[in-house]
């Protein structure tokens, strides 16, 4: 039996093997991450670090080793959400932007080395949150009374033109 081969079916394993490699890529730094969240017993324990590319000075910190643990903390857990993010199959996977929009504003807070990190966060949170939960209960919606209750809103919306069409078709013809 002779097999052909189409252009839809290598664009497929193209695909797959893509999907395959990234994949691992994912699985391989979700492995090591422990190794990478314990990077910063590498660093000096002394207020400056220089090198020849950059210089960390520890303003409050006790060191730049502590300074290191600090953005490993929040690092870590921003990496595995924005995977997380980015391979959730859910329906409810916008709600994962409000813990990454938390991790990256307490990474900020580490970077600029302000003294309230860990306080001040909720507060730029809020804006978000009044953003995401609104489109996620929507789809939340939509989603039940399509499943749950069998309204189909594209259905209704079409009847609903469908009536519109109707009723001016009548007012044109009683004139």
């Amino acid at each position: 039996m002779k097999t052909t081969h189409t252009k839809q079916n290598k664009q497929l394993t193209g695909e797959k093997s893509k999907s395959l490699l990234t994949g691992s890529i994912l699985a391989i730094i979700v492995a090591i991450s422990p190794y990478i969240f314990y990077l910063y017993e590498s660093l000096p324990e002394t207020k400056t670090w220089e090198t020849s590319l950059f210089t960390i000075e520890s303003n409050y910190q006790e060191n730049v080793r502590i300074y290191g643990w600090l953005f490993m903390q929040k690092a870590i857990p921003l990496l595995f959400l924005i995977f997380w993010f980015f391979t959730s199959r859910d329906w409810w996977y916008h709600v994962i932007l409000i813990p990454i929009a938390m991790y990256t504003f307490q990474i900020i807070s580490v970077i600029k080395q302000e003294l309230d990190f860990d306080e001040t966060e909720i507060y730029y949170i809020i804006p978000v949150m009044m953003i995401i939960i609104p489109i996620v209960y929507f789809i939340r919606i939509k989603l039940f009374d399509k499943y749950v209750y069998g309204i189909d809103l594209a259905k209704m919306d079409a009847e609903l033109a469908e009536y519109e069409r109707k009723e001016k078709e009548m007012l044109e013809a009683n004139k």
